[in-house]
């Protein structure tokens, strides 16, 4: 990760951490506070904790952004802070809604020009987003909204398993994974193991991101902790609630950042501070899915693909 982080990201590019509610990648973003890199435009569907920590380190500059709140718990008091007293520095906002950052993604990914959508009908956000406008239907004639697309210049997205080829398998809360994946200039996949290229090859349709996007892979156990992942962990809830009671006070804040995030040198020792117990807390036990059977596949045999190789038809 430290290699990473050193490698893709520099002061003032736009950076996307996604994956809602679950695979957060909060590995990077440590990493990224760790290193000290400033001036950050964060875009994400929804800012979490992830974006709070980053905003109470001085990272960034702006939020793109839908929808922002501790889940289940309140506000985000260091973002919060950071908007109404420029602490610890002045923080720009440009709001959308859910569909809204998807159709920015979207159209970054296709390489549009604008996403339109039909959402915005009714809202004050466009009175407040100067990015989102209203254009003539071509074809009906009435007024439609737009959003421009979205490209980041690096994403980080946290998942179960890749190869080392970068072809990675999610599952569970799947969110806007895949598009920012294409949408961005750069990748980073985050997983909980490496795994070899046949174990992808059998289970294809787990296989959201594929290698030929993506520019490096960490292999970063517990990387999105306190958020979760699939078979792998549980939420840590009782972080949530915690962050809180912390994130009122920026001194606090600063308190558990030097702790958790200056002082500890990289995600295994993180882990390791943790502790055996909180970790097992976090166990997700098992509930496996039906396997299926894909046909017969050899890599070393054309004709087991029904002759598909053979040119002379």
């Amino acid at each position: 990760m430290q290699e990473a982080v050193s490698q893709f990201v520099q002061d003032g590019m736009t950076i996307a951490i996604e994956g809602f509610t679950a695979f957060i990648c909060f590995a990077a973003a440590h990493e990224i506070i760790r290193q000290q890199k400033h001036n950050l435009t964060l875009c994400r569907l929804t800012p979490d904790l992830v974006y709070d920590q980053m905003v109470a380190a001085g990272t960034a500059r702006k939020l793109i952004f839908s929808y922002l709140g501790n889940p289940g718990v309140g506000s985000l008091h260091c973002i919060r802070r950071a908007v109404e007293q420029a602490i610890p520095n002045p923080l720009e906002l440009e709001e959308y809604s859910h569909f809204g950052m998807i159709g920015r993604y979207l159209a970054g990914a296709s390489n549009l020009p604008f996403f339109p959508l039909q959402s915005y009908k009714g809202s004050d956000l466009p009175k407040v987003n100067s990015q989102i406008r209203f254009i003539e239907s071509p074809y009906t004639g009435e007024k439609i909204a737009v959003v421009p697309p979205l490209k980041p210049d690096v994403a980080f997205i946290h998942a179960q398993r890749a190869d080392r080829h970068g072809n990675t398998q999610l599952w569970g809360l799947i969110g806007i994974q895949k598009e920012v994946a294409f949408a961005a200039h750069h990748v980073v996949v985050v997983v909980e193991e490496i795994v070899p290229e046949e174990t992808i090859r059998r289970d294809p349709n787990r296989t959201l991101i594929p290698g030929l996007v993506v520019d490096a892979v960490v292999c970063e156990p517990f990387g999105a902790h306190p958020s979760y992942v699939q078979g792998y962990y549980d939420r840590d809830n009782a972080f949530y609630l915690a962050w809180d009671k912390i994130s009122r006070d920026q001194v606090a804040v600063e308190a558990w950042l030097s702790e958790w995030v200056f002082d500890v040198p990289d995600r295994a020792t993180y882990i390791q501070k943790l502790g055996t117990e909180r970790l097992a807390q976090l166990q997700p036990g098992e509930w496996f899915a039906e396997g299926v059977n894909y046909g017969r596949y050899s890599p070393n045999s054309q004709t087991d693909h029904g002759g598909i190789y053979d040119q002379s038809g």
